[in-house]
């Protein structure tokens, strides 16, 4: 296998994909350097930067070189892994290519290529449907000749996924492309969407890739290299990045951080402690000439980029993947419609967050989405579906959350010492988990939690946990007061509770 999984959060996981030239911590972005053109040497980007791989393009070198094969780690200076893309960006863009898929499957391996990609037929950002499912079909004829064309039995392939916005085509294009011998796989038409800040829409295509995937292929998103859009990529499950984002912003003065992109012009500070930052000032870095300015500036763009994906992979690491994701998706409004858009996924995302007993760190709430949460999610199934309250206990009593835990606290030792007998069955209600049982109160993460969010909790919360579980009586305290009602498995009982308790 050539990668191998090693930590997951959410549906982002820290991974090592091993490659003939060395291994690859994921998640990680390739810088993409042109094979004969480039502001910043790739030596450097390993040298300086501590980038192992590099993505560049095999038609581009091919249209340069003719039939030449120069070797690719010789032709950039660098020795790490180079990916290979075939020309298909090129084919996208201009409406065709000078080469066809057998020879540029050919031409990768003559070149040396570590991870070459088919020379697939993107779908693009707005085709019709009609045209995604001939994308769709043409991709994987092509994909399936290609298995028979390769020679170099150490290098890895990458078979892009199509469909575009047609998410029931991208999930039969990444069904048909996991059944075959690729390493990774690229979700092939992103740029546009992204282009757009259609943050939604590329959560969809996202999703839809990677529960028809098999999940020991990495998923590689095209294009895609703004820090601020990162970790909602990682957290959906993308592994692999490539972006040339850093030299074009650079030769637009445009200066990138993790939340934003600023304007060099329109800059009084360097808000950064990189080589680059702090070694100048804003007005001596405008001053510098054109090329020497944009050199400054993409060597900032990387180090930027470096910064937020080693802070990615240690939030995946200590399970606080979420948190940095409310924190960069509340940087823009775009970001914040694609971070609203996983309470679509809640079940998806639970279904993939580990549940490790080893990864106690307490968790932040600040408004309804962040209980979208998966612990949150997981948690109310469970008790929904496994939950038996104690036999002997036949009057459920429930408080409001008091301070945590909550059955060590002041307010739920002196209610347990004004109801005494064995009989009182001790739940407390609130924001984030819902219902939580005395007996449960200490379990991580009912009581390891921080939340900004005050919103009451509704009445059909308290009548889905009562229903069927034989309570006599049911006693609801709210606001220091005890409402005591008779017969409260009666649904229209607890309806007329709704303004008893906060």
């Amino acid at each position: 296998m050539s990668f191998e999984v090693k930590e997951r959060d959410l549906a982002g996981r820290v991974g090592e994909l091993h490659t003939r030239r060395g291994n690859v911590d994921t998640p990680y972005l390739m810088p993409v350097v042109n094979p004969v053109r480039n502001c910043i040497p790739p030596a450097d980007l390993r040298e300086h930067f501590g980038f192992p791989m590099i993505i560049t393009n095999s038609y581009l070198i091919l249209k340069h070189f003719g039939k030449e094969k120069p070797d690719v780690h010789t032709l950039t200076g660098f020795d790490g892994t180079i990916m290979t893309d075939s020309g298909a960006y090129q084919l996208l863009i201009y409406g065709g290519v000078e080469t066809d898929p057998k020879e540029i499957i050919q031409y990768q391996e003559a070149i040396g290529s570590d991870l070459g990609v088919i020379l697939d037929v993107p779908t693009g950002g707005y085709a019709t449907r009609e045209e995604a499912k001939k994308t769709v079909a043409e991709t994987a004829r092509r994909a399936k000749e290609s298995i028979a064309l390769r020679m170099d039995g150490s290098m890895l392939w990458a078979g892009p996924i199509q469909g575009g916005r047609h998410l029931d085509l991208v999930r039969r294009s990444a069904r048909v492309m996991g059944k075959m011998d690729f390493d990774t796989h690229p979700l092939g038409s992103p740029v546009q969407v992204m282009e757009e800040y259609d943050y939604p829409a590329l959560v969809d295509m996202i999703v839809a890739a990677k529960q028809n995937l098999p999940p020991e292929r990495p998923l590689h998103l095209f294009g895609a290299g703004h820090p601020a859009m990162l970790a909602l990529a990682v957290a959906l499950g993308c592994d692999l990045f490539d972006s040339a984002a850093y030299a074009l912003f650079a030769k637009g003065d445009r200066y990138m951080t993790q939340a934003r992109t600023l304007r060099l012009d329109e800059m009084t500070e360097l808000p950064c402690s990189c080589e680059v930052c702090s070694r100048t000032t804003k007005e001596e870095l405008a001053r510098l000439p054109k090329k020497e300015r944009e050199l400054a500036l993409a060597r900032h763009n990387l180090y930027s980029t470096q910064e937020e994906l080693r802070g990615i992979r240690q939030a995946l690491r200590e399970g606080s993947l979420w948190e940095l994701l409310e924190i960069r998706c509340r940087s823009h409004p775009k970001l914040f419609e694609g971070f609203k858009r996983l309470r679509r996924y809640s079940r998806y995302m639970e279904e993939r967050d580990p549940v490790a007993a080893g990864r106690l760190r307490g968790l932040f709430f600040f408004d309804d989405i962040s209980r979208h949460r998966p612990e949150v999610m997981r948690y109310s199934r469970r008790l929904a579906e496994r939950y038996i309250k104690p036999p002997s206990k036949d009057v459920l009593v429930l408080m409001p959350y008091p301070s945590k835990p909550f059955n060590r606290s002041a307010e739920y030792q002196a209610a347990s010492r004004a109801l005494k007998g064995g009989r009182f069955h001790f739940c407390f209600y609130g924001r984030p988990f819902g219902i939580v049982p005395e007996e449960l109160a200490q379990t991580f993460p009912l009581s390891q939690f921080e939340s900004a969010d005050d919103s009451p909790l509704g009445t059909a919360a308290l009548r889905d946990f009562i229903r069927g579980k034989g309570y006599s009586r049911v006693i609801i305290m709210s606001q220091g007061k005890r409402v005591k009602l008779k017969g409260a498995t009666s649904v229209e009982a607890i309806e007329k509770l709704k303004g008893a308790f906060a």
